[in-house]
């Protein structure tokens, strides 16, 4: 074989491996870079859990008691996860991440967390696109204003009330923003018809895993 032949071969049969360990390189990165991406996630999705519902007052697993489901009720015709919380077996609320759709920039993805009751535990945003100095006080962050859902209920106030002052509500909305807090106050009030009505559907069986169901 002559010596140029021999030399091209060799830088080729150089550049495959090169390219085999590369390849591998990167393939290792991503999936130990995808592993701590969704540990983080679920890390940050069990705090937001526990802010609403804390651990001390469920003793099951919510990330494996849960629910898929489509209800007009949720703001998206997307299954929905939907967390059961029990204590020896008996229901003490549920989660469920439900979708504003009419916010002034786009969709706002909340938290709603309902006591067993029927009255809301709380609830957060976990993800919005509202202008910033105005329609970001719906973050616990930028302001208390989302806390004020706590401990209300269907009925309470009545129907007419689940709405921001001034609409006639019961609600304040955010000073320079009132569409943002108004879309916020209507998928609460939406999930909580949707609880009143499914209540015992929400608790039943011990889990149902990732079950989708349509209502």
């Amino acid at each position: 074989m002559r010596p140029t032949l021999r030399n091209m071969l060799l830088a080729g049969g150089l550049l495959f491996a090169f390219a085999l360990i590369g390849s591998a390189v990167l393939s290792l990165t991503y999936e130990g870079t995808r592993l701590r991406v969704a540990e983080n996630q679920r890390r940050a999705l069990v705090h937001s859990l526990n802010e609403l519902v804390p651990p001390d007052r469920y003793d099951n697993s919510l990330l494996t008691d849960v629910m898929r489901l489509r209800a007009p009720e949720f703001g998206t015709d997307q299954p929905v996860t939907v967390y059961r919380a029990r204590h020896g077996g008996r229901p003490v609320a549920v989660l469920a991440e439900v979708i504003a759709q009419s916010g002034y920039a786009g969709p706002i993805k909340l938290l709603v967390a309902v006591n067993a009751d029927g009255r809301l535990a709380g609830v957060r945003v976990t993800q919005h696109r509202e202008t910033p100095g105005l329609g970001d006080g719906i973050e616990i962050e930028r302001s208390d204003w989302i806390l004020s859902f706590a401990g209300h209920a269907l009925g309470d106030p009545p129907s007419a009330g689940w709405a921001v002052k001034k609409d006639g509500g019961d609600f304040d909305q955010l000073t320079g923003a009132t569409i943002t807090p108004r879309a916020v106050v209507k998928a609460i009030h939406n999930f909580l018809i949707y609880f009143e009505r499914n209540r015992d559907r929400l608790f039943s069986g011990a889990t149902a895993g990732a079950t989708e169901q349509t209502t």
